[in-house]
């Protein structure tokens, strides 16, 4: 497996699949792993290169024996992007993981980085109940907040193979990561406001595209919509799963869309390509 050396000596390990640029820069977001992107890599494998990234203390990417925070993150996914010699990425940025998106662009510029894909985020300014929970993370009730976001996001999903999944990719993660992914999150929406108001900053604005499928808010889809009425670059489509895991629920769906924003051609998105 394809690794780099980074701060701290840390080992940041990566799966490097497929031909062709621009490659896909698959990020998981806090306290998950690649393994996330399971069924996707295959199926986006197919049309060009993909790097999927296990970042900093998670998987099989070792933490480095200190605290870090979301710029060491960056700096990892720099040297990742350096070593493997890419010339064009598109990151694929699964929920948070897409202020991470935001900084690869700002740090490579729009000609190296010139589309990006946002999974399931929080892209409009976030609830005060949401800010309560990324704080509550950080205090000792941690673990019963984090078990609140859990059955949160698996809310009405019969999948057990998916329940499964999540209990034990995220769940096993520890105190102090949750406690640093509340920090960390907290931080980066004080700095910018917003995902939409941080791509907007950008000049030029980034291809964008964002695929989610909760809340199931029309008011939040409709926001999305009118920011892209201001900003042509930018596309929004709900995706017809039930859980904040379209990636592992509808992964045939999410590949089209991604595709069909990183070739600028038209692909068939169908809700019949919903795989068993």
């Amino acid at each position: 497996m394809p690794e780099v050396h980074t701060r701290g000596g840390a080992r940041i390990r990566y799966d490097d699949v497929g031909q062709g640029e621009p490659a896909l820069l698959f990020i998981p977001g806090w306290c998950t792993t690649r393994a996330s992107f399971q069924k996707l890599l295959p199926r986006c494998s197919a049309f060009r290169r993909v790097l999927s990234v296990d970042i900093r203390g998670h998987g099989e990417s070792e933490g480095g024996g200190t605290d870090f925070d979301s710029t060491t993150v960056l700096e990892d996914l720099l040297a990742v992007v350096e070593t493997s010699g890419a010339r064009h990425i598109v990151p694929v940025a699964m929920s948070h993981a897409g202020w991470w998106g935001l900084d690869l662009r700002r740090a490579l510029g729009p000609a190296r980085v010139p589309r990006m894909v946002l999974l399931d985020w929080i892209a409009t300014e976030p609830t005060p109940a949401f800010l309560r929970a990324v704080r509550g993370l950080q205090t000792e009730r941690w673990s019963e907040v984090r078990d609140g976001l859990l059955q949160g996001w698996l809310e009405g999903l019969d999948d057990d193979a998916i329940r499964r999944f999540v209990r034990d990719d995220m769940g096993a993660f520890d105190e102090a990561m949750w406690a640093r992914a509340g920090r960390e999150i907290e931080a980066a929406y004080a700095r910018e406001g917003s995902p939409l108001r941080a791509l907007a900053a950008l000049e030029p604005m980034p291809l964008t595209m964002h695929l989610y499928a909760r809340p199931e808010s029309h008011d939040y889809l409709a926001a999305q919509v009118d920011f892209g009425a201001e900003h042509p670059g930018f596309h929004v489509l709900k995706l017809p799963a039930t859980s904040h895991f379209p990636v592992l629920e509808v992964p045939a769906m999410v590949a089209a869309g991604i595709e069909a924003l990183v070739s600028a051609r038209e692909v068939p998105i169908h809700a019949s390509a919903v795989p068993a």
